[in-house]
């Protein structure tokens, strides 16, 4: 008889399994109703920006963390916190400006390709795991701060290592403090 934390690892597996099986046939259909990667790209950021500002709450209520006091912690959490808590692995995080508003998570392991070998024929453009870099601007929008997440780098398409680039623009108003003032 296994154990209960066994059995709740096999679900989270196979539920991880479930998802990016899933995710291949999104963007696989995707591709099929778009000429252009650009467009598919569009479509994936948006959908992740729509499932980031609402799995935020969820975020928030099941890791509690505090709120982060800079931008360079802000990447700590979401590298070492969520990204573990949503897809089982840990980025390393850098940051390449004197003005620390500019940082690289980089993937070592990226679950969301984990069946998938290369790029479908003739979409070099694709930006196939685009759906994380809408996630990670919706939830950073839902706390207030307006951010450009790209990827700089992607396995995918021939690079040595898949990363991804957030660059804070500036800290959203909070509509309720603003109005106070």
């Amino acid at each position: 008889m296994s154990r209960p934390t066994n059995r709740r690892q096999d679900n989270h597996k196979i539920s991880r399994e479930l998802f990016v099986l899933t995710y291949g046939a999104l963007v696989a259909q995707l591709c099929k109703d778009y000429e252009k990667d650009e467009d598919v790209n569009k479509c994936l950021d948006r959908m992740g920006y729509n499932l980031g500002t609402r799995l935020v709450e969820d975020f928030l209520a099941r890791s509690a963390v505090r709120k982060c006091r800079s931008y360079s912690e802000t990447v700590e959490v979401i590298a070492q916190i969520a990204f573990k808590m949503y897809l089982g692995i840990t980025p390393s995080v850098s940051c390449n400006n004197t003005t620390e508003n500019e940082f690289f998570l980089i993937l070592d392991n990226n679950p969301l390709v984990d069946f998938v070998e290369e790029l479908p024929a003739g979409r070099s453009s694709l930006c196939y795991c685009n759906l994380l870099c809408g996630v990670i601007r919706g939830a950073l929008e839902m706390v207030h701060l307006a951010a450009e997440v790209t990827f700089v780098q992607d396995r995918l398409k021939g690079d040595d290592v898949t990363e991804i680039g957030i660059t804070f623009l500036k800290k959203l108003e909070d509509k309720k403090h603003k109005r106070n003032k």
